[in-house]
């Protein structure tokens, strides 16, 4: 059983989503739940963001998800991290009183 998290500096989140967008959603629910703040870019309402996201990540699909400069990918690779316990490192959360 994990112990209580305590927060370093988080570095910068960028979220490109769009509406009615299932993963997106499933993406800012998680980041929610870790409690830390994140830049949402809606390509859907924001001319040229679609191909600002395309550039960066080389993708065209939502959301496309990056933790400073590192380019994480989509909300299957945010839970991968989650689920090896890489995410919380990534976000400058720290694990405290482990169990």
């Amino acid at each position: 059983m994990s112990g209580a998290v305590s927060k370093k500096k988080t570095p910068e989140i960028v979220m490109y989503t769009a509406a009615f967008c299932g993963y997106c959603a499933g993406a800012k629910s998680l980041l929610k739940k870790k409690g830390v703040d994140y830049l949402e870019i809606r390509i859907d309402q924001e001319t040229g963001k679609r191909e600002e996201m395309e550039q960066r990540a080389g993708r065209d699909s939502v959301p496309q998800i990056f933790i400073g400069d590192q380019y994480v990918g989509g909300f299957d690779e945010l839970v991968e991290l989650d689920m090896d316990d890489e995410l919380d490192p990534l976000l400058g959360l720290e694990q405290t009183g482990l169990e």
